[in-house]
């Protein structure tokens, strides 16, 4: 009675057997279902394992079988939309930072980002650093709360003109120096000016922090001091937030000349100058900070190590005097209390080593062999779009594409043909003029590979080109 029917028919019996056994019981034996029914061994066997395949019983080498414990239940799920009334309308868009921030899949070269290639990075100098760092005396104690002074007056030095280490606070990176920034020089529902395009992370923090960035139009010398000045008496706003060395996207180098009218422009208006001079070390050629041209507090000044060093290098300095130097202590102090006392320390460590000026001279060579690539290759494969000028250094070039391309349409187009560029769009605090891109050479591994980037971005500009014809 080894057939199939047998089987099934031993499985049914146990089947209803189980029914009435709570979980964990055990089933008579092998022996003794074979008694019963008068079947034999391998009969009994498949019937069980049918009923182990449906769950209803687990077998124990050497003990039996048992009935098994129904399988829970799937929780309910939560009921979470009252949140949307509790949280109101204020939403913090992510989106432009999170595209920024996202690396390129297996494949696909990477013409967007803002960090150094690993292979561009100190690495093993920063390992090297701060194992150093934690042998300090006091390396894990809680820092000054304001950094360590030994930071602060590197950082001050580095600004130049009459900045002191007192007037220097240390601070996590430079996006948190702009949101600090922002809170504490403008209130909620005011106005901020801002530099047209500009930086995707500006522009989410300043939403975040309840303020609504206006425009002011750029040529290629920068921001137009002329037009900031009627903008200030348009709208009324107390700050501006500038990009002076190697805007992001454009490139642009504000001169000295026009650094010191738009700080007149701004005194005159009674108005805060944010400089983010995030870019200060990827070139040579930058001129002195406007912070060292200002002695009456109108520079609000933040520089990082973030971007020439590692994207986990999150150390910068936030430079104030006066009541808005106070308010940017109380904004760091209730958020965060400080940063980190070894992250501190190990920055320290290595900018007093000899290996931070070498870094700093192989970046900025290398920097000027990719943009002269990639700028090379761009002119080859895309001849129909325009670079809005060769910068001096720098991570971007920008570019300007025919007005009938889709940006959107390209942007995509580049991502099935394996490249990732940034769509123009999200660096517009209002409308855009007509479609760009900005295009990274940084992040790419190699020259082969850039060059291989702009083939692919060129290959899908003439696919959007080709749907307009």
């Amino acid at each position: 009675m080894d057939n199939d029917s047998s089987i099934a028919q031993i499985a049914a019996i146990l089947r209803d057997e189980v029914t009435r056994l709570r979980p964990g019981d055990r089933l008579p034996s092998s022996r003794e279902i074979m008694r019963r029914h008068n079947v034999g061994p391998v009969t009994v066997s498949r019937a069980i394992g049918r009923l182990a395949a449906e769950g209803r019983v687990v077998t124990r080498p050497g003990s039996g079988a048992f009935v098994a414990h129904p399988p829970e239940r799937p929780a309910e799920a939560a009921d979470l939309s009252w949140q949307t009334v509790a949280l109101g309308d204020r939403v913090v868009d992510e989106s432009a930072v999170v595209n920024l921030l996202s690396g390129a899949p297996e494949g696909v070269v990477p013409l967007t980002g803002g960090y150094l290639h690993p292979g561009l990075r100190p690495d093993r100098q920063l390992a090297a650093a701060a194992a150093r760092a934690v042998r300090r005396p006091d390396a894990w104690a809680m820092p000054p709360l304001n950094g360590l002074a030994e930071l602060r007056r590197w950082f001050a030095a580095e600004a130049g003109g009459d900045v002191t280490a007192g007037d220097a606070l240390i601070v996590s990176g430079g996006q948190a120096a702009l949101t600090h920034a922002f809170r504490a020089l403008a209130a909620p529902g005011t106005r901020i000016l801002v530099e047209t395009p500009t930086y995707p992370g500006a522009l989410a923090a300043a939403k975040a922090a309840g303020l609504r960035a206006a425009a002011v139009p750029m040529d290629r010398d920068g921001v137009r001091p002329d037009l900031l000045a009627e903008a200030f008496a348009v709208t009324g706003a107390r700050v501006f937030l500038t990009q002076p060395t190697l805007h992001n996207p454009t490139g642009a180098t504000l001169p000295p000349e026009r650094r010191r009218q738009v700080l007149q422009v701004a005194r005159e208006a009674g108005a805060f100058v944010i400089e983010d001079d995030f870019a200060r070390y990827l070139t040579g050629q930058a001129p002195p900070p406007m912070v060292s041209m200002d002695p009456h507090g109108t520079v609000v000044y933040i520089a990082s190590l973030t971007k020439i060093l590692s994207p986990s290098m999150r150390v910068a300095a936030v430079i104030a005097r006066g009541p808005a130097a106070h308010r940017l202590r109380a904004s760091q102090l209730v958020e965060s209390f400080f940063v980190a006392r070894p992250l501190q320390e190990t920055a320290l460590e290595f900018l007093g080593s000899p290996g931070w000026r070498r870094h700093l001279e192989a970046v900025q060579a290398e920097i000027m062999v990719r943009r002269d690539t990639l700028a090379a290759e761009l002119a080859i494969r895309m001849p129909a779009a325009e670079l809005h000028l060769l910068p001096r250094g720098g991570m971007h070039l920008w570019l300007r594409l025919p007005p009938e391309v889709d940006e959107g349409a390209l942007v995509e187009a580049a991502k099935r043909n394996g490249a990732l560029v940034s769509p123009g769009r999200m660096y517009y605090p209002s409308e855009p003029p007509g479609p760009r891109v900005r295009v990274t050479h940084i992040a790419a591994t190699h020259l082969r590979e850039l060059a291989e980037g702009a083939r692919r971005l060129g290959q899908a500009l003439d696919q959007v080109l080709a749907k307009t014809s």
